[in-house]
């Protein structure tokens, strides 16, 4: 059957079946559930014959929403919060994967401009880092401690300081979202182009590796969450510039809602890598094997959450809608 006569076929069937879920008609579990059935079943077709289709996006987010009100009509279990973490969040994520993907390159190119310009411009160095910093700095590396500035603040609340002021940054790249995704690339821009001048100043005094091995212990965790709240930053802005089948104003706030959901779940994180910067790094003196043990254990579990584990998830959940 062709798409064109298949859309006709069913269209009827499908905006009804839209018209109760965003006017949250109240239907009995066993309707909707019986609604959900034969919507999965077109999806299913549209996925076999019409792949990479408006069709299937659109089925997709029928059967999607259709899902999440058959089990807010059921009681709420006790493992709410479990689930949340576990299962909701990481399958709906996969969803979010090509702007996760956007948001890693941008953040790998405003690094790569901040180490350029940096090269490039002897003064670039001291106009973002600011001439305090970077005159601490070199009296650090005069003093053989160039890490001592992880050691003067009191652990608790360098942990505090630290963990809020991330937090902060993971709201502001999602809530400047609104801006067509325009702010959320600002705030990425301001934060790499830094990280790229951090970098660079270490190398150029022969200290890369000293710095590395220091700084990635809490960073491996904050700069990707940071970049992780990028996503949800232009998950909001591709809500409203591209809605697809729904209205503008339903996109955007279901944009609004996947962006939120993206960034709370990066708070434990920043928690973490709070902790880190607070209580951890300040050792500079351990060995360099403990080190990149932090440093790969930090990425292993990032990736693995973010991007192993959806695509596990959603793999599971095609091979049980096909069973």
């Amino acid at each position: 059957m062709r798409e064109a006569a298949f859309v006709k076929q069913n269209k009827d069937k499908w905006l009804k079946f839209e018209s109760v879920l965003l006017n949250n008609a109240q239907i009995t579990p066993d309707e909707l559930s019986g609604l959900y059935i034969e919507i999965t079943d077109h999806l299913s077709y549209a996925r076999t014959f019409y792949p990479n289709s408006q069709t299937l996006n659109y089925l997709n987010g029928l059967a999607s929403n259709a899902h999440q009100k058959i089990y807010k009509t059921k009681k709420e279990k006790k493992n709410r919060f479990y689930s949340f973490w576990v299962k909701e969040f990481p399958l709906e994520f996969y969803k979010y994967q090509r702007q996760l993907l956007i948001a890693f390159l941008i953040s790998v190119l405003f690094t790569a401009i901040g180490a350029y310009s940096s090269a490039t411009d002897g003064a670039f160095v001291r106009s973002i880092l600011g001439d305090g910093y970077v005159n601490m700095t070199l009296e650090n590396i005069e003093n053989g401690d160039p890490m001592a500035v992880y050691k003067k603040m009191e652990e608790t609340n360098m942990f505090l300081g630290i963990t809020i002021n991330n937090i902060k940054v993971a709201l502001y790249c999602f809530v400047f979202g609104v801006m067509l995704g325009i702010g959320t690339v600002f705030v990425l821009m301001q934060n790499f182009i830094m990280l790229g001048s951090f970098q660079y100043f270490f190398y150029e005094k022969g200290l890369l590796w000293e710095s590395a091995r220091t700084i990635w212990i809490h960073g491996t965790i904050e700069i990707s969450v940071i970049i992780i709240a990028g996503c949800a930053g232009l998950v909001v802005g591709n809500s409203i510039l591209f809605p697809k089948t729904y209205t503008r104003l339903t996109s955007f706030v279901r944009g609004i809602k996947a962006g939120l959901k993206i960034v709370i779940s990066t708070v434990p994180f920043f928690i973490i890598a709070g902790f880190l910067e607070g209580f951890v790094t300040r050792h500079t003196e351990m060995p360099d094997w403990l080190a990149i043990f932090i440093i790969a254990a930090s990425l292993s579990l990032i990736l693995f959450y973010y991007v192993i584990y959806p695509r596990q998830l959603y793999k599971k959940s095609i091979s049980t809608d096909e069973q």
